[in-house]
């Protein structure tokens, strides 16, 4: 793969994608900063992956990736033993999507896409909990991103002020 920004449109339409977009930026707006996401998510399976995306979208609907990160659920819990899920329970996740700086300009939109993988960036996840680089069996997961209340899934941004 390589490196530098791609258009992402092609990604956003695939089934196993979430995307969320802002209305068009009535300003430029600039981030600059670590950004995170915040993930409540299930899963049919025992592990898995969720990855998150930032992406600059132009007004003609280019869609620019910016910045992207990857959780693996058995290792969701820092400097802790790797621990399997329980298929079906509610599990927070926060994705580290790293810093980066942009000015969104004045027409774009802010978005981020959601999605179990992002191969070839990161390495596939089998979702069977076996050895990973060694697993040469898949098994399908059913994903589910939760927003409410009790599980307020979303991203921070580090919007700096404009003076």
């Amino acid at each position: 793969m390589a490196p530098g920004a791609y258009d992402q449109r092609p990604v956003e339409v695939r089934p196993d994608v979430l995307v969320y977009s802002t209305p068009p930026m009535e300003q430029d707006t600039e981030v600059t900063g670590p950004i995170t996401v915040t993930l409540y998510a299930s899963t049919s399976a025992i592990d898995t992956d969720f990855t998150a995306k930032l992406v600059d979208v132009e007004p003609d609907g280019y869609a620019r990736n910016l910045t992207d990160g990857v959780i693996r659920a058995r290792y969701r819990t820092p400097r802790a033993p790797a621990s399997y899920i329980t298929p079906g329970d509610v599990v927070e996740y926060t994705i580290d999507l790293w810093a980066t700086a942009n000015v969104f300009k004045k027409g774009h939109s802010i978005r981020v896409e959601i999605s179990s993988s992002n191969f070839p960036r990161f390495d596939r996840n089998m979702n069977t909990g076996g050895t990973i680089g060694e697993d040469g069996s898949f098994v399908s997961a059913l994903q589910t991103v939760h927003h409410s209340a009790a599980h307020p899934s979303h991203i921070t941004l580090p919007i700096v002020p404009r003076d």
